[in-house]
Parts: structure tokens; C-alpha cells; sequence
């Protein structure tokens, strides 16, 4: 939980609406979220099936496990789908594209408050040095470790944007979600999740400052 926690963004969720919003065209950000986002759930997967309820297993019975459920990973097999669509041009009808735009811009607020009513502030108590570690590593760390390396590497205006949102943006609801899923008891992950989206709009705004006066 604490390895997501602090690694996993909503990128997919901020990333392309923040770089629209400032250049006005989302440049290359679907293309470095869409190469990103697999490698965090895989990443992901395989630390919770490591650390999770099957730690006491053979390391065999452990990689076939954590094979089968990155296979089984809904994150993962929605990409995959979606590849097929894109490269074989399948249209989408209307009404479905419609009905998925609808889920999807309620997916996030309605995860986030059934995260808060389920919030326990006794199991927090017990959490809360590792969950404040976790929000300044997902916050704060991480993009003063790596943003002046993609500036080194070249990245600029969306492109650079798109790094400081997979790299500082809070740790994505579904986080909580595979947690619970992979035997976890979640409280971790629920404190990670509400103190990164509470503190974000503070890190990120003045991550976008630094960027600007640089």
C-alpha cells in the first residue's frame, strides 16, 4: 500500500484536462500518460501481491500469482481493449460513448467519497507516519528528484507539464480499490489518497510556479 501510495497519480484523470486548459491542445500527454499508466499498475500489482497475503508463499506460486492477476488487472485489460478499437478503427456507438463519459466523470468523486465514509480515524492513528512520508515522496520529492531531469532531457511546455502531473499529483482512488481487492486492509492507502488530493492543489500550484520561473 505505502509502495503505490507514493507512486501512483491520477495522471490519466489530471494530465490531459491540465494541459489543455494552459496550451489549449493536448500535445504528446495521451501518448506519455497511455505508456506510463501499464507500467504503474504492473509495478503496482507486483508489490502488493509481494507484500500482500501471499508474502508466506513459494517465490513460484508468487510470480505465477502476480502474472495472473496483472493479466486480470482491469486498468490493464481496458488498455488493451482500447488498443484493439484504435488499430482496427472500430467505431464507438453514440450512445455508448455517451454512457462511458457519463460513468467515467463520476467514477472519481464517487470513489473518493465512499473513501471518506469508510474512513476509520482510529486505524489512521496507527498509519500516520508512513502515510505522511508517502505524501511528501508523491508530492514533493518526486518532482525534485525528476523534473530537472526531464528538463535535462529536453521537456518542454505539455510535455513537461505532463511529467509534473505523473510525477505530483495525488495518489489515484484506485489505488484503495486494488488494495482492498489484494487482501490490504486499505487504511494506508484511504489516508495516502485523501492527504495527497488535500495537498496537491498547494504542491502542484507551486510546482507550476517553479516551472514558470525557470
Amino acid at each position: 500500500s505505502f509502495v503505490q501510495g507514493a507512486g501512483r497519480g491520477s495522471a490519466a484523470i489530471l494530465g490531459i484536462a491540465f494541459v489543455v486548459n494552459m496550451f489549449g491542445s493536448a500535445g504528446m500527454t495521451p501518448l506519455m500518460i497511455f505508456a506510463a499508466v501499464p507500467l504503474f499498475n504492473v509495478f503496482s500489482v507486483a508489490a502488493l501481491c509481494i507484500h500482500g497475503r501471499d508474502a508466506g508463499q513459494s517465490k513460484g506460486t508468487q510470480l505465477r500469482k502476480t502474472l495472473l492477476n496483472i493479466l486480470k488487472n482491469p486498468i490493464i485489460i481496458s488498455i488493451l481493449i482500447g488498443l484493439v478499437f484504435a488499430f482496427f478503427r472500430i467505431p464507438v456507438p453514440e450512445i455508448l460513448d455517451s454512457t462511458l463519459n457519463l460513468v467515467g466523470a463520476i467514477s472519481t468523486p464517487l470513489a473518493l467519497i465512499a473513501i471518506g465514509a469508510g474512513f476509520s480515524f482510529a486505524g489512521a492513528k496507527k498509519v500516520w507516519k508512513p502515510a505522511v512520508v508517502a505524501v511528501f515522496i508523491k508530492l514533493i520529492a518526486l518532482p525534485a528528484v525528476f523534473l530537472p531531469i526531464a528538463a535535462w532531457m529536453g521537456f518542454r511546455n505539455q510535455e513537461m507539464i505532463a511529467v509534473l502531473i505523473m510525477l505530483g499529483s495525488p495518489t489515484t482512488v484506485s489505488c484503495f480499490v486494488m488494495a482492498r481487492n489484494m487482501g490490504h486492509e486499505g487504511t494506508l492507502t484511504s489516508s495516502t489518497v485523501m492527504l495527497t488530493t488535500a495537498f496537491s492543489a498547494f504542491t502542484l500550484t507551486l510546482w507550476l510556479y517553479v516551472l514558470k520561473t525557470l
